[in-house]
């Protein structure tokens, strides 16, 4: 029965493969193998242009809910990178606040901002608008969806009608966006990014707040982040792929929505900044650079993640 079996190796045969492999391992580089799927060219010539992975130039986006608020914020840092920016939103005129800035714009960055009256739970008045945008510039770069409402209503007393309207905007219009962006992407065989907005909201029940719908549509768009880099980032075949989607999960902010929010005596200023680690409530424009770094190269390893920019509220 024994001479089944192969005799033992010596000790020093035994150790000769696993010194063999820990050599190798240890000489390995990243000069030992290609990866064709890279979406960009690292030794991309740029002459002396500083920080050059945040470079947008030339490049289309495309920002929901970007009228005002954090949308728009984040819309104006990527034309201060030099990106071309389209903003979606609901009013048939844009606000001052946009009027402001597409002003601002025309400082020599090389961006663009431009306003579309759209509505993102309008399946094809989205898909044509996005479409159309793509055709004339013959590319997509990139989506944050920011389109948001919110509703202070306990779970008892939510109306049906509520709920479906709430779910409508913050987790359907936020899908059929990055559906219409990403589709554009492959077509054009744009690598591009795509950055949803969530909340911190999605992950913990704020404290004082009683908004179930806002805070589970928020959870919803965490968790869609991860499904749609799955399916979008694997470069294919014919050249299209390579989509990066993530989001972004803010604290509180103060914005037009939340000042309202302090007006109807829905939520608590003191006790919001004492939530914070930082003892303060966040601005818009401190999210500008946040969405610079998810659309741009320089966060081109970054997929899946959800990003939390919250004052450290989370992590008490």
């Amino acid at each position: 029965m024994l001479s089944r079996f192969a005799r033992p190796a010596t000790v020093a045969a035994r150790r000769q493969p696993l010194v063999w492999s820990v050599q190798r391992r240890g000489f390995a580089s990243h000069q030992d193998a290609t990866y064709p799927q890279v979406p960009y060219e690292k030794a991309k010539k740029v002459g002396n242009k500083r920080f050059s992975q945040f470079d947008l130039e030339g490049k289309v986006f495309v920002v929901t809910g970007g009228g005002r608020g954090l949308g728009l914020c984040m819309a104006e840092g990527l034309v201060e990178a030099g990106g071309r920016v389209h903003c979606f939103d609901q009013a048939p005129r844009p606000p001052k606040t946009f009027e402001e800035a597409k002003a601002r714009a025309k400082d020599g960055s090389g961006g663009t901002l431009e306003y579309h009256q759209v509505d993102v739970t309008q399946n094809d008045a989205l898909e044509e608008c996005i479409a159309s945008i793509a055709a004339e510039n013959q590319r997509l770069d990139g989506l944050i969806a920011a389109a948001g409402i919110q509703q202070v209503t306990s779970a008892l007393d939510f109306k049906k009608e509520d709920i479906m309207k709430m779910l409508e905007v913050n987790y359907t219009g936020v899908f059929l966006s990055a559906r219409a962006c990403a589709r554009q992407m492959l077509n054009y065989k744009t690598q591009g990014s795509i950055c949803l907005i969530a909340s911190m909201s999605g992950t913990i029940a704020n404290r004082g707040f009683i908004a179930p719908v806002y805070n589970s549509s928020k959870a919803a768009v965490v968790q869609l982040t991860r499904n749609l880099a799955m399916e979008w980032g694997r470069m294919n075949p014919d050249g299209s792929g390579g989509i990066r989607v993530n989001s972004l999960s803010p604290g509180h902010i103060v914005t037009p929505m939340v000042e309202e929010n302090f007006r109807r005596g829905e939520a608590n200023r003191e006790q919001w900044e004492d939530n914070s680690m930082l003892g303060r409530l966040s601005t818009p424009e401190e999210y500008k650079a946040a969405g610079l770094f998810l659309l741009s190269r320089a966060s081109s390893y970054m997929t899946a993640h959800d990003m939390k920019m919250d004052g450290g509220t989370t992590a008490w």
